[in-house]
């Protein structure tokens, strides 16, 4: 068994070292970055903001390209919008979760 005097500089320690690890897993990441998109059907979908390849913003929706290839075999997400405003505020929060999902473990952007 440790001596008593020795418990509170170990865990300290012990506290200090797991702090890193914790805000490893709240990391933001480029390769895994969800947004929410509409309901459809009682099923909630996300999708993944690093995949996205080009953005449509229109006044009625923002539609958001994904996985093309050859032959058409791309795909869309939609997001409906009551406006351009509405629009443009979509794209913003897009924005904003991307810039989050690239933060590094210090709060800075790379």
């Amino acid at each position: 068994m440790m001596p008593r005097h020795l418990l509170r500089p170990m865990l300290a320690i012990v506290l200090a070292l797991a702090a890193p690890l914790t805000r490893a897993a709240d990391a933001g990441s480029t390769a895994f970055c969800l947004f929410p998109l509409p309901a459809d059907g009682g099923t909630q979908r996300f999708i993944n903001l690093g995949i996205v390849q080009y953005v449509d913003v229109r006044a009625d929706e923002v539609r958001l390209y994904f996985g093309g290839g050859n032959l058409g075999s791309g795909h869309e997400a939609r997001l409906p919008a009551r406006g351009r405003d509405e629009a443009e505020a979509i794209l913003t929060r897009l924005r904003s979760t991307a810039a989050r999902c690239a933060q590094t473990l210090t709060g800075g952007s790379p």
